[in-house]
């Protein structure tokens, strides 16, 4: 459904006489299968947002090529807008017109008839649990409803590829979780090809079956989300001393727990990594409860996306410390 390779975008940028060259993106390689559902995640500045509108044709690529839906992204952009639904993050939806109205408006501008355009609205209305709003204002529905609008405005004229941006942002636990299943429903239920970004790494869990993490304009990590973790190098185990001065001993035989890396000390707190935390752990409290050794807690942790993160970027997705993705002020730098 997408394979690009060498995908780049550079921004001239100007402050008074003086231009200089921001690479956004610099040389981007992604696949990604028919059927799929794979999350994009990369810090703010990171590249992600500029790589999604190259691949959805809101920007022309610096370099590089790529095919989206089976058409060639810089020969043949028409054909690429034409197979594919893009729900933005900002929306699309008129708050003043009715919802019904505005869902056939748009699928008019990919050449459905009226009837079936209305037919289809209906029948994703039903689908996405928005039955009985076919003639309210978006600005009337909830956060999550609108959201759901939105998706519906994506998939009207039928794509086989569909762009999410941050769909679940700004909503609520609960509705987050139904978006959840409407997003699942569209590969399992219509064979939808999903390419979603997210700031929730619970979400990239749940939902991906592989997961791209781009940084500093170039993709770091690509996998499923299991293969990612397991990367990290095993569960996270954490044992608190009621003194200090025990956490010397207890780093020592942590560290000779078979397969584990170097332990690290923080007061009372000793910290490592090991292939398989819980036998690890039943086999460390037997060793120190031998030892005479008291503790005061334990815990095993599996890794966690966010793990992956601090492994492949330094920082965490949640930082929010780089500045976001340029905007351009001329044509992007050939």
């Amino acid at each position: 459904m997408i394979h690009a390779r060498g995908l780049s975008r550079t921004f001239r940028k100007k402050r008074g006489k003086q231009a200089s060259e921001v690479k956004a993106v610099a040389g981007v390689d992604l696949d990604v299968e028919a059927g799929e559902i794979v999350g994009f995640l990369g810090p703010n500045g990171a590249g992600k947002t500029t790589t999604m509108r190259m691949l959805t044709t809101l920007l022309t690529p610096t370099a590089g090529t790529a095919t989206v839906a089976g058409c060639d992204l810089l020969t043949d952009p028409v054909g690429v807008r034409r197979r594919i639904g893009y729900v933005s993050q900002a929306g699309s939806t008129a708050p003043e017109n009715r919802a019904g109205e505005e869902l056939v408006s748009h699928a008019r501008l990919y050449g459905v008839s009226t009837a079936e355009a209305t037919e289809r609205g209906k029948r994703l209305f039903t689908e996405l649990d928005l039955e009985g709003l076919w003639e309210r204002q978006p600005k009337a529905m909830s956060g999550g409803q609108r959201r759901r609008l939105d998706i519906a405005m994506g998939l009207v004229h039928v794509p086989g590829l569909v762009f999410l941006d941050e769909p679940t942002t700004g909503l609520d636990p609960q509705a987050r979780a139904n978006l959840w299943q409407h997003i699942e429903g569209l590969r399992s239920e219509r064979g939808t090809t999903v390419f979603l970004t997210t700031h929730y790494l619970d979400e990239a869990d749940a939902l991906c079956d592989r997961v791209l993490v781009i940084d500093k304009g170039a993709i770091v990590a690509s996998g499923t989300p299991d293969e990612l973790k397991s990367s990290v190098g095993g569960d996270l185990l954490t044992v608190t001393v009621p003194r200090a001065d025990l956490a010397a001993e207890v780093a020592g035989r942590m560290g000779a727990l078979p397969g584990a890396e170097a332990p690290t000390v923080d007061g009372d707190r000793v910290s490592c990594r090991v292939p398989a935390g819980g036998s690890a752990l039943v086999a460390l409290l037997r060793d120190l409860d031998a030892a005479g050794i008291e503790v005061a807690g334990v815990e095993s942790r599996r890794p966690s996306l966010d793990d992956v993160f601090l492994t492949v970027t330094g920082r965490s997705l949640r930082d929010g410390e780089h500045p976001t993705e340029p905007v351009p002020e001329q044509e992007p730098a050939r």
